[in-house]
Formats: C-alpha cells, structure tokens, sequence
C-alpha cells in the first residue's frame, strides 16, 4: 500500500486509542511506574492526562504531588520503556481500522498521523500492524514546543501536507486531542471510549461515533 500524495483533503489520525488499544496500556504503564515515586494512581486519573504528552502527563501529577528520588525525566522515560514492551507484546488495533485506512486509501483523502506518543512509540505501533506506508505524513507531538491540547502537532501535520488546516479533518480519541484539532482550524471527529463520552468537552467536536466503522458515513455529513 503507498501513500497518496494528491488530493486536496487529508484525514490526520491520532494514534493511541483510535489506530491501537493502548490506552489500557498507558493506564497500566502509569499506575505501575509512578508507584515507584510513591504516587498511587487509578485508572480514573490516568484520565485526566489522556491524550497529553507523557512529559507533560508527569509534570502535571509533579505538580499536585512532587516526589523525591526519581526526576521527572527518568520517570516518563520508564514509562515509554514499559510501554514500549507492552506495545510489541500485546498492542491491538482498534476495531475496524485496518477496514477503515483500506477505505481511506481508495478514496480521494490523504492520511497523515498526529500524535502525542514519542516517535519510537510510534514507528513500534506501525510496524507491529504493518501501516506504515498508509501515512504520508507522521508527525510525533515530542517534536512540538507543546504537545496536545495546543493546536502545534496538528498544525504541523498540515504543513507537511501543504494543506489548509481547514481542508483537514482530526480523528480522536481524548478531549485533549480534540480540543487541539479544533484549536489548529480543523473539523474533528472523535470516537471517544464508552466512558468518556459523557464528558462535556466532546462537545467541541464535530461529530463523535462509536466506532471508526462509522467514518466513511461520517465523513459525508460534514
């Protein structure tokens, strides 16, 4: 499969949650290595942070509950290193993605991937499903001054795209992820985990499914 490089459209996929089941994963990977630092954490903390950079995830919860020992850097650094060993051993895509990107592929929309995950967490997911080459373009948020909610990996996505942020649509998974899709210019359908979908902010989406199954109908309503 290659990568369209026409067209005047694009959809950008966000990674974890929407391409692969991670987020009970990252859950798993959080609450085990802040543990070491002391702080005990749920699933329902994890959250907050959902779809924020794991640097950025950590300096929040240092914030509420600074730790000693341990810096902040070499405890998001664990955290990728568990994640990664949980990634090749037991990631799975999310259901119907491989039917939706053989979709997208055969029409007339570009694909590109915006992420929060560090590149290697990334390169990890695409080859473990073999997608790489669907992607034109892969922008990892590690790169970016700030990672999601601001609108810098989104917007970067659509310049490596030559694109207008208009003429691209975000799929996402988080309210974070939403809110820098909408904050770049772009329409944003999420496709939210059944308890998260009564949070407000996926208001700010354009349309919310309860599966990528339903995004070729989707995309013909917006």
């Amino acid at each position: 499969m290659n990568a369209r490089t026409t067209g005047e459209r694009a959809l950008i996929f966000d990674l974890d949650g929407v391409l692969i089941d991670s987020e009970p994963l990252w859950q798993r990977a959080q609450i085990e290595c802040f543990a070491n630092v002391g702080l005990r954490l749920d699933v329902t903390d994890c959250l907050r942070t959902q779809g924020q950079r794991i640097d950025e995830a950590v300096a929040f919860w240092f914030e509420r509950a600074p730790w000693t020992g341990l810096s902040r850097e070499v405890v998001a650094e664990t955290i990728i290193e568990r994640m990664e060993v949980l990634i090749r051993d037991e990631g799975e895509p999310m259901p119907a993605v491989q039917a939706c990107l053989d979709w997208a592929a055969a029409s007339d929309w570009r694909l590109a991937l915006a992420s929060s995950s560090p590149k290697r967490l990334i390169r990890c997911v695409l080859d473990r499903f073999e997608i790489a080459d669907y992607f034109e373009s892969v922008r990892s948020a590690e790169d970016e001054a700030f990672g999601k909610p601001h609108p810098d990996v989104y917007l970067s996505a659509a310049r490596n795209l030559q694109l207008d942020p208009r003429a691209c649509v975000a799929i996402e998974d988080s309210a974070h992820g939403v809110a820098s899709a909408r904050a770049a210019g772009m329409r944003c359908i999420a496709v939210p985990t059944p308890e998260a979908r009564d949070d407000r902010r996926f208001s700010d989406a354009t349309i919310c499914l309860a599966s990528l199954s339903e995004l070729p109908a989707a995309l013909k309503n917006i």
